[in-house]
């Protein structure tokens, strides 16, 4: 197997894109992130599990076109290939999210599996399609430890951490490690953290700086080497509901988000050649 394609053989990876603090990057990095890595020609997935929706809203999909989503993913009313549906990056397909989600909660309230609703939609999934599914499925966790996030945690195989370099920044990392290591003692013992990304990244703020050498000295290996700088380009790409990588290839934030890819895709080659 050649590195280049070792992440491509291997079964897809599910990666949680989450943190338990709002306004962190969280959407702008599952929507980038996939865009980056469908445009090095792997299958992608996002799959939306906020009730807002940003992230269906961020890759063009229209409220008229999200009548069966992630919501009836979840209450097993519609099997996956039914939710998901294309978006205009070749290779990234979406399950899209509407306010249904926010029900979720009182929905699943009786059902002593509930936790593990998305984990058992997706292994159902990849069972009719072996090796014909997806290279990577990135979940967008909504702003909270609710029964959405701890859905996603149970179903992935690995959690990434956007960061923001601001003051409150360390003590949401410590809330969503905190989540982690009681979903590993749990419901998913198999759980790993992919990494921490700093995101929002101003060079001009010391204050960016100091967060990120902390970050650093405290999770080392773990923080990514890729910094995603704050940039207007990738605030404005979602009004225009287009990544960053569509909407401006060439600015600072999306060259950013194809380094991040280039990264993530290294760090798994070694995972899989360590493993064998």
């Amino acid at each position: 197997m050649s590195p280049d394609a070792a992440d491509t053989r291997a079964p897809g990876q599910i990666i949680a894109v989450a943190n338990q603090k709002g306004g962190v990057g969280k959407t702008t990095t599952a929507i980038n992130l996939g865009t980056a890595l469908a445009a090095m020609q792997l299958r992608v997935l996002l799959v939306d599990m906020d009730p807002q929706g940003n992230a269906s809203t961020g890759l063009g999909i229209k409220g008229r076109d999200r009548k069966v989503n992630t919501y009836d993913l979840l209450l097993g009313d519609a099997p996956l290939e039914t939710v998901c549906t294309g978006t205009r990056v070749p290779g990234l397909d979406i399950c899209p999210a509407n306010g249904d989600l926010s029900s979720a909660d009182v929905a699943l309230l009786d059902d002593p599996h509930r936790l593990r609703r998305l984990r058992r939609a997706l292994r159902e999934a990849d069972d009719r399609t072996p090796r014909g599914g997806y290279d990577y499925v990135i979940i967008d966790c909504p702003p909270s430890l609710n029964v959405l996030t701890l859905n996603a945690l149970v179903a992935a195989h690995a959690v990434l951490v956007p960061l923001q370099c601001e003051f409150f920044a360390m003590e949401g990392l410590t809330q969503i490690m905190d989540s982690i290591r009681k979903v590993q003692r749990g419901q998913n013992p198999e759980l790993r953290v992919l990494g921490i990304v700093l995101t929002m990244f101003d060079r001009r703020n010391n204050l960016s700086a100091d967060v990120a050498a902390e970050v650093r000295e405290i999770y080392s290996d773990l923080v990514y080497e890729t910094v995603i700088p704050r940039n207007v380009r990738l605030s404005e790409a979602p009004s225009h509901e287009k990544p960053a990588l569509i909407y401006d290839p060439y600015c600072p934030g999306s060259h950013a988000y194809v380094a991040l890819a280039g990264e993530l895709r290294a760090r798994r080659r070694i995972a899989l050649a360590q493993a064998g």
